[in-house]
């Protein structure tokens, strides 16, 4: 019988788990070193080759949807839907974050678990202006960006390399062919790269278990089954109600994402799975030029499950510290996050930088960041999952907005 993609995955995560263990039982702490970097180089040949796959794959398919379009008008109203869209669901996500940190109070019992005064977080705090914001949205050079992996800036790129194209009428029509072959390349390439998924996923569960152990889990019990507990209320209740209200089919379309999901949960990458979720969502029944349109967007602006984090991880770290943040100043916080939260789509650790900054802006102690980081790999698999979930809630919503939607009977 041939497992299919999903059955690969689990097999992995649970080889990675035993081997880790193993490995952290058996062997000194530099020989689990050495096993952790053999270990890691699995999960970045894999990451590395989506990364090489990505920006030609977004630049192609989205180019040729928008110069099929060729309506300037019908790419904005697309456009301010999207953005719209992803605003309304930033906002549940934060008050989703925000009350369940209230409620399950996971930083109740960390007092005695508090890191040292003045303890360094090697995580600088990042202050949003406009002027790094239009620097990370407009590239300077379209190659630089590809050669970066700058998704918003390539798709800035792609929507006016598309409606140039289809401008000049005829004479666009040998690049539009041109592309659309590219993509159609792009994908074949991308069915290699995922037979490869499942190593991936043994080789990066292998290497934090091997370093971290499975002890670490019981001292963040708590804390990890508390925003676990917040990341399924999201995914079974939140998403649901807003595809309801929709008309979308909810657990239809997961039914058809699922191995985009597990990808994601295993490497904890929601970069990882793009490629594969493009192709389901298509099979789906969503337009290519609605997915090639709203997915790489939502890859920068629409991140639910580390939306989430942010709220309940500031939340959790005042709770360990015994500081009570007044309801005026966690409302401050969630419209400031709103804001924030939208620049920093490309930054290394992401979403511990912006916690870092909403911690200052609160006077919160910098070094209670270091009460993340033991379990932050456990919970970026876990927020990283569900970030996949809320985009393909969002390339579904506005495929109905748009009337196209139209989900295969299958």
């Amino acid at each position: 019988m041939k497992l299919n993609v999903t059955a690969k995955i689990f097999i992995g995560m649970a080889l990675g788990i035993i081997v880790g263990y193993i490995i952290n039982q058996s062997f000194s702490s530099e020989s689990i070193e050495q096993w952790s970097n053999y270990l890691n180089l699995l999960s970045t040949i894999f990451l590395r080759l989506i990364k090489m796959i990505i920006g030609p794959l977004v630049f192609s398919i989205l180019t040729v949807g928008i110069a099929k379009l060729g309506d300037f008008k019908l790419v904005g109203r697309i456009g301010l839907k999207t953005l719209g869209y992803f605003y309304f669901a930033t906002i549940l996500s934060l008050i989703t974050g925000l009350i369940a940190v209230n409620i399950l109070k996971p930083g109740a019992g960390m007092h005695g678990k508090l890191p040292d005064a003045g303890v360094s977080t090697g995580i600088e705090s990042k202050k949003m202006t406009i002027n790094n914001f239009i620097e990370h949205l407009i590239p300077e050079s379209i190659f630089e960006a590809l050669a970066t992996n700058e998704i918003l800036q390539i798709v800035i790129f792609a929507i006016f390399f598309g409606i140039g194209t289809a401008a000049i009428g005829d004479k666009g029509k040998v690049i539009i062919k041109g592309l659309d072959s590219i993509s159609e390349i792009m994908f074949k390439v991308v069915n290699y790269v995922m037979e490869f998924a499942p190593y991936a996923v043994f080789g990066a569960v292998a290497r934090v278990v091997a370093q971290k152990g499975l002890g670490i889990l019981s001292d963040y019990l708590y804390l990890i089954i508390c925003f676990f507990a917040t990341l399924i209320f999201f995914l079974v209740v939140v998403l649901p109600a807003i595809c309801f209200v929709a008309k979308v089919p909810y657990w239809k379309l997961m039914s058809y994402v699922k191995n985009a999901l597990f990808l994601s949960f295993g490497t904890a990458s929601s970069e990882a799975s793009m490629p594969m979720q493009i192709e389901k969502l298509k099979e789906f029944g969503i337009p290519e030029r609605i997915v090639s349109f709203v997915l790489p967007l939502g890859y920068s602006f629409n991140l639910d499950g580390s939306m989430m984090y942010m709220t309940f991880a500031t939340g959790f770290i005042a709770q360990a510290y015994g500081i009570d943040l007044s309801l005026g100043q966690q409302v401050t916080m969630l419209l400031t996050l709103l804001i924030t939260s939208k620049g920093i789509a490309g930054v290394p650790r992401a979403s511990l930088v912006v916690i870092a900054g909403t911690m200052a802006m609160f006077d919160l102690p910098a070094e209670g960041l270091v009460l993340l980081f033991a379990v932050d790999w456990l919970l970026d698999m876990g927020r990283s999952a569900t970030s996949v979930a809320g985009n393909a809630v969002a390339t579904a919503v506005v495929a109905k907005w748009e009337g196209e939607l139209k989900p295969n009977a299958n």
